[in-house]
């Protein structure tokens, strides 16, 4: 069981079994997978959590949807990468994208997949995914000059929650 600080306060008891009864009741609503997929493939950038021996390494990362199962991303890397070595490391990954652009309308994913680096003579094969994927433009210059590396991040687990207005019974005061 999580316990989940609300945007507007209340502190809200989330468990895998908790019916969407309830989390209707709240103004929530849980996303199915084409909700989540549309979600996805709208957005561009959420928070990669990479497991270490103390807390996650988490990493703000631009993304591509593939529409179905994988997400891939774009390393621009220096001679000693952390964020290399610890995804070479990982036999898990989570994922988080999320948008709130007010108390009452939000959205969130997380996904909980395997990570590995993509061979280069795949990227091709690519092409459409990554040139979806929002990129700062610094980071567009740095991969002109730096070394890449692209990975694939395969979605084995996915949750997403919304809520698309106020909660039944709350007045906007």
């Amino acid at each position: 069981m999580a316990i989940v600080q609300s945007f507007i306060g209340t502190v809200v008891l989330l468990s895998p079994t908790m019916s969407t009864t309830t989390l209707d009741s709240l103004g929530m609503h849980r996303m199915d997978d084409s909700e989540i997929a549309g979600f996805l493939a709208s957005q561009g950038v959420g928070i990669l959590g990479l497991p270490t021996d103390g807390a996650p390494y988490l990493l703000p990362m631009s993304f591509g949807f593939d529409g179905e199962d994988a997400l891939y991303f774009t390393y621009v890397l220096g001679e000693q990468s952390t964020k290399r070595q610890l995804t070479h490391a990982a036999e898990y990954a989570r994922f988080l994208v999320y948008s709130a652009p007010s108390k009452f309308t939000w959205e969130s994913v997380q996904l909980t997949g395997t990570i590995e680096q993509v061979p280069a003579d795949e990227w091709g094969d690519l092409a459409d995914v990554l040139a979806r994927a929002w990129r700062p433009a610094t980071f567009e210059e740095a991969a002109m000059t730096g070394e890449i590396e692209v990975y694939r991040f395969e979605i084995e687990q996915r949750v997403g929650f919304k809520q698309t207005g106020l909660p039944p019974g709350f007045s906007e005061q």
